[in-house]
């Protein structure tokens, strides 16, 4: 239960999915309470991770430091949180992360390639400690106590290759790359030009996204997990949730959440000082309850 870095500057160059231009992404290990911070390498400067610095959450979450600005962080974000990284240094010289596959596990074989390593400091994590809710319409995402980190989602969309969809997901490391990694994010062909014409998409193809037109999927190889639509909402969400900064010991519950309300959750959360307990890990490690398990292979 002590923080953790990487042991290696890693890099890769690919292209962002909304902005479709090429960049290059470096990884690079940080000291002990130094969070997780973003770089604009061709601007000189950072952006730490924080609820306080998102300024969009239109079909991506994106955070800012006055111009400078970073783009669909959250697949790479779930899969940093997945591997239990408490300090590291993501640098970038453009405004968007690199889409891979659209899933997570493109960076979770950087993150192994780059290695694990443990710190001197102990690990800590926020505990929930009373329900908190973000409720718009019928959507609504939750947080509430639990002495396990759960993520459970449920979406329903009328369409016959989604329907309803729900999963609950019981995290470790292991359990993330098995059960969530591999789900890629999804986008309607009747979307496109819409999309596009804000600005967004321009990186989309069926390499890194599946595609739904009025009655299926484009994409030949079809999916990957029978789920694969709301496991890669609990990827997103899992993302989002990063942004508190350290691990979440509690239960997430959410109909329809996306991320604009993930982001009104960790505003929420942190704004309330009796919904949670900030803890140390080493006083929970020998715990049998504790399920926040982080099993780096």
């Amino acid at each position: 239960m002590r923080q953790k870095t990487i042991k290696k500057k890693v890099e890769i160059v690919g292209i962002g999915l909304h902005k479709g231009v090429p960049v290059k992404m470096e990884l690079e290990p940080l000291s002990v309470n130094s969070g997780i911070v973003f770089y604009r390498s061709d601007l000189g400067v950072s952006i730490p991770l924080s609820p306080q610095n998102v300024i969009d959450t239109t079909m991506a979450t994106v955070i800012a430091n006055g111009e400078a600005r970073v783009s669909t962080i959250e697949h790479l974000l779930s899969a940093i949180h997945a591997y239990g990284i408490d300090n590291i240094r993501i640098s970038l010289d453009n405004e968007e992360v690199p889409i891979m596959d659209g899933s997570a596990i493109g960076y979770c074989m950087l993150l192994e390639e780059a290695g694990i390593c443990s710190q001197s400091a102990h690990k800590k994590a926020i505990a929930i400690k009373k329900p908190i809710e973000i409720v718009e319409d019928k959507k609504f995402v939750r947080v509430e106590p639990s002495e396990q980190t759960i993520f459970d989602f449920s979406i329903d969309f009328a369409h016959p290759a989604i329907r309803n969809q729900q999963y609950k997901f019981t995290f470790s490391t292991k359990a993330y790359k098995e059960e969530i990694a591999r789900a890629r994010t999804f986008g309607f062909l009747h979307e496109v030009n819409y999309l596009r014409s804000k600005g967004l998409a321009k990186g989309g193809d069926l390499s890194n996204c599946i595609v739904l037109d009025e009655s299926g999927i484009l994409n030949k190889e079809g999916l990957r997990y029978k789920e694969e639509f709301v496991r890669h909402k609990i990827l997103d969400a899992i993302g989002d949730m990063a942004l508190l900064g350290m691990p979440l010991l509690g239960t997430y519950v959410s109909f329809a959440g996306s991320h604009k309300l993930n982001h009104l959750l960790t505003k929420q959360l942190l704004s309330d000082e009796k919904a949670y307990e900030v803890i140390s890990l080493e006083d929970r490690a020998e715990e049998e309850s504790l399920e926040y398990a982080y099993e780096t292979h």
